[in-house]
């Protein structure tokens, strides 16, 4: 197996171009529904009814190079109706961007974040986005709200960079040997926060590896949702009283 092959998702799961298109069509009625007409640059921020039990923070996917907040605002339902703010950043992509610029960026809307809400922040990301939440919990990447952190979530995570040095899509990202290390996760001691790695059953055996992989090095929860692939193991994050919901806020 090629190391494109090993990190193509599409191609493997049934359907797998057309989850964009529903991704989309979901987004976008649950902005309706919220009543949100256009998006900021920075993201998108949704908020319940009633009093604030704390903010959750989702980071898209798109291996550092496609989405945006706006493909998964439906993400935010399970959080907003549990009680809790939800906040979608965005964060510049590759080209444009390295991702040690991509982490930076992160913890600085977190940081806005933060000063704009009070309560506990729970930081949730997939693939690329989950590589990113986890980049938060670093000892190097210590910030005055890290104590607030309740838990990290990284689903489908990518926690070592340097398999994907070998893959095409490195043209575009340009990750050396230098800033595999520096950003991968799996290099850094992790801050006294907790974390949980979350992978589905029937997800290519790289990112089951990359998953296990943190679990290994931070001794951290491993849960490795039954078949479920890597497009439709994020949507227990539409419910508020899913596993995956109810394994963040425990």
């Amino acid at each position: 197996m090629t190391p494109d092959e090993a990190y193509a998702n599409s191609a493997y799961i049934p359907d797998g171009d057309g989850y964009y298109a529903r991704w989309d069509a979901a987004a976008a009625a649950f902005r309706a529904a919220q009543g949100l007409t256009q998006s900021s640059p920075n993201g998108e921020i949704y908020a319940p009814n009633g009093a604030l039990r704390g903010t959750v923070v989702i980071v898209h996917g798109g291996y550092w190079m496609a989405g945006s907040p706006s493909m998964f605002s439906h993400l935010a339902a399970g959080a907003v109706a549990a009680g809790y703010v939800c906040a979608l950043p965005s964060y510049t992509l590759a080209p444009a961007a390295r991702i040690g610029d991509m982490t930076r960026q992160i913890a600085g809307r977190i940081d806005e974040i933060a000063q704009a809400i009070d309560g506990p922040l729970y930081l949730v990301g997939h693939s690329a986005g989950a590589h990113l939440v986890a980049r938060m919990a670093c000892v190097d990447m210590a910030a005055h709200w890290s104590p607030r952190v309740a838990r990290v979530m990284a689903i489908s995570p990518l926690t070592d960079l340097a398999p994907l040095m070998d893959t095409t899509m490195n043209d575009t990202l340009g990750i050396d040997a230098a800033e595999a290390h520096a950003e991968s996760p799996i290099h850094h001691a992790r801050q006294d926060m907790a974390v949980t790695a979350w992978v589905g059953s029937a997800e290519r055996p790289a990112f089951i590896d990359q998953a296990k992989w943190l679990a290994d090095a931070w001794h951290c929860d491993l849960t490795v949702e039954a078949d479920r692939h890597h497009f439709d193991v994020i949507e227990g994050l539409e419910s508020p009283v899913s596993p995956m919901m109810r394994a963040l806020f425990r």
